[in-house]
């Protein structure tokens, strides 16, 4: 009987240190963005993107633009989210080139991770410098979007 009052201070006491360490001015989990990972984003583009972007991040002259050194890519993360989510379509200048090809939606494909993932990497590879994206940011835009069809650049730029 007494080994059971002594385990139960024991274990009331650590609950209460516990308690008190995640009190209210400890920042829970919930209250910092989960960055997307490069490294596994590397293996999403391998996957998905690369035909049409090329390894490179180069693209495909008139066809697809290149992602590398791409003004939009180190823009707004939730553009880039709206395009992987629901494609894009239509007539798209990059570095004063035209290109006029078709990407494809890859929102019922990947998850809210794996978007965040292949971002992150686009933002940081092939001389690109911008922060990863939070697989918060993108289930944020995907839960703010009912769209059944890919946008136009005019769309994304009013």
């Amino acid at each position: 009987m007494k080994t059971t009052s002594v385990l139960s201070a024991i274990l009331l006491g650590a609950g209460v240190m516990a308690f008190t360490a995640c009190g209210p001015s400890a920042p829970s989990a919930a209250d910092t963005p989960t960055p997307g990972d490069a490294e596994a984003g590397q293996r999403v583009y391998l996957r998905v993107c690369f035909v049409c972007h090329q390894p490179t991040g180069l693209g495909v002259p008139g066809s697809f633009p290149p992602l590398a050194g791409n003004p939009v890519v180190a823009g707004s993360p939730d553009r880039l989210i709206r395009i992987v989510l629901h494609g894009l379509q239509g007539p798209v200048e990059v570095g004063g080139k035209p290109f006029n090809g078709v990407m494809p939606a890859q929102g019922a494909a990947l998850k809210d991770f794996e978007i965040a993932n292949v971002l992150t990497y686009v933002r940081s590879a092939w001389g690109n410098n911008a922060p990863p994206v939070s697989i918060e940011a993108v289930t944020q835009v995907r839960a703010g979007l009912r769209r059944d069809k890919p946008w136009t650049w005019a769309e994304l730029n009013p």
